[in-house]
């Protein structure tokens, strides 16, 4: 067998790969189930965050920036390990799926609120007055003026940002989540041939690429014209 039949067959076996085909499209699944409540949890609480920091109260003030900057600051594996591992000696327990998708969530959570505070910082104070002096609350002035302006600037720096977490997916398999890159790991194992990893490389493939697509498109979009 020559170097590049020996390598075929070590890495593109057709016939392991149809065989742990149906292993690895379940992790597919499982994946982008994991992605989209990561994706719809994170920016839902970055933005909620944000929303409250405006207000400028003081010590909830601090309680935020303390958090997000903890949690930006860990690593997201570091933080996967300590709630699979850790919270079953303080009497509580989660599920691999539930630890990577709550670690994930808090990490995006911490980088989307900071992303959604700078968006919202950067809206010029003139439009804070001018809103004012029509008569509209802050509250008001938050929703129908700043709000709108800041998360236009936000997309970008947003979207990148979140395709970058989301692939963090693959972590969940250090805690037996059957995910992808978890699923091609255990069809290698039981097939003694790197093929089903390279299936998994594949249908990252298949999934990323229209998600980078997209982000592209909503960056064009909705990007401020110049």
């Amino acid at each position: 067998m020559s170097g590049f039949e020996n390598f075929v067959f070590s890495f593109f076996n057709l016939k392991v790969m149809a065989q742990y085909l149906p292993q690895v499209a379940q992790g597919f699944v499982l994946t982008v189930l994991l992605a989209v409540l990561i994706v719809i949890a994170g920016l839902a609480s970055g933005l909620a965050l944000a929303l409250i920091r405006s207000f400028g109260i003081r010590p909830l003030n601090w309680l935020i920036i303390f958090v997000v900057d903890l949690f930006r600051a860990l690593p997201p594996l570091v933080i996967i390990v300590l709630l699979f591992f850790g919270l079953p000696a303080a009497g509580m327990s989660l599920s691999g799926f539930a630890a990577t998708w709550l670690s994930l969530t808090l990490v995006l959570m911490a980088f989307s609120e900071e992303i959604f505070w700078a968006g919202i910082t950067s809206v010029h104070k003139g439009q804070w007055e001018a809103a004012r002096s029509t008569g509209l609350t802050f509250v008001q002035t938050l929703r129908h003026v700043v709000v709108p302006q800041a998360l236009r600037i936000t997309i970008p720096p947003l979207t990148n940002r979140t395709i970058a977490i989301t692939k963090g997916t693959a972590l969940g398999s250090v805690v037996g989540v059957s995910e992808i890159l978890g699923a091609s790991q255990s069809a290698m194992a039981f097939s003694a041939n790197p093929s089903p990893l390279m299936l998994g490389a594949i249908a990252y493939l298949i999934l990323f690429i229209p998600v980078v697509a997209f982000g592209r498109w909503v960056e064009s979009r909705f990007a401020w014209k110049r």
